[in-house]
């Protein structure tokens, strides 16, 4: 068996363990993006790399990688989506844009560096969404809607007061009338008791018609 046919078995199985250990996580966290997904980024990567390498020493290795980078990008575009005023698989993306990132490392060689990284990988993954629950527990942000009657200018104020008494913090602030409401959209920023103190007030206040959130 020929040297370099052995060593690009064994690169072509680093890419499949290494896609393995990525998607496996993505799986178990029931993402779009999983367990084969992932393994076949990181092969075909690999082997893009592989076969670049075969090719001459100049533009078209580098040429090559560019163009893993750039069709990566639209593959990652795609798991990004809107899920109701927020948005959803930015984490999936970026899952996707390093699984290429592994591939081509494994492709050039680089199996150690490649398996230290999964590791950080993994870590980030796994480790630092408890360090998040934790933020959450410090601060959330949350978008209401609130409905008031077309004349009722003196609750909006008093919506206001409100927020401000409850300790939340306003960083966008819309509102619309028509003929019979007052349509108010707050965006705000706080702690979770905050905000449930906030929510308790608006649904005793009888002047709000409609509250979102």
């Amino acid at each position: 068996m020929e040297p370099l046919f052995l060593e690009n078995l064994i690169k072509i199985g680093a890419a499949v363990l290494v896609g393995g250990i990525v998607g496996a996580e993505r799986e178990y966290q029931d993402k779009a993006a999983g367990f084969r997904t992932i393994i076949l980024i990181t092969l075909g990567s690999t082997l893009f790399t592989i076969f670049s390498l075969s090719m001459d020493a100049g533009f078209t290795q580098t040429r090559i990688a560019a163009n893993i980078v750039t069709g990566i990008g639209f593959l990652g575009a795609g798991a990004i989506v809107r899920d109701g005023g927020r948005i959803a698989g930015l984490t999936t993306a970026a899952t996707i844009w390093l699984s290429a990132a592994l591939g081509m490392g494994i492709g050039a060689g680089q199996i150690y560096f490649v398996l230290a990284a999964t590791a950080l990988t993994l870590l980030v993954l796994l480790v630092f969404p408890q360090i998040e629950r934790r933020i959450d527990k410090i601060r959330e942000a949350r978008s209401y809607r609130i409905v008031l009657n077309s004349s009722d200018f003196k609750t909006v104020d008093k919506v206001q007061s409100t927020i401000d008494e409850c300790e939340l913090r306003v960083f966008e602030h819309h509102q619309t009338k028509t003929e019979k409401s007052i349509i108010s959209s707050w965006k705000t920023i706080g702690a979770p008791k905050n905000h449930e103190k906030f929510v308790l007030k608006m649904l005793k206040d009888k002047a709000v018609k409609e509250l979102d959130y």
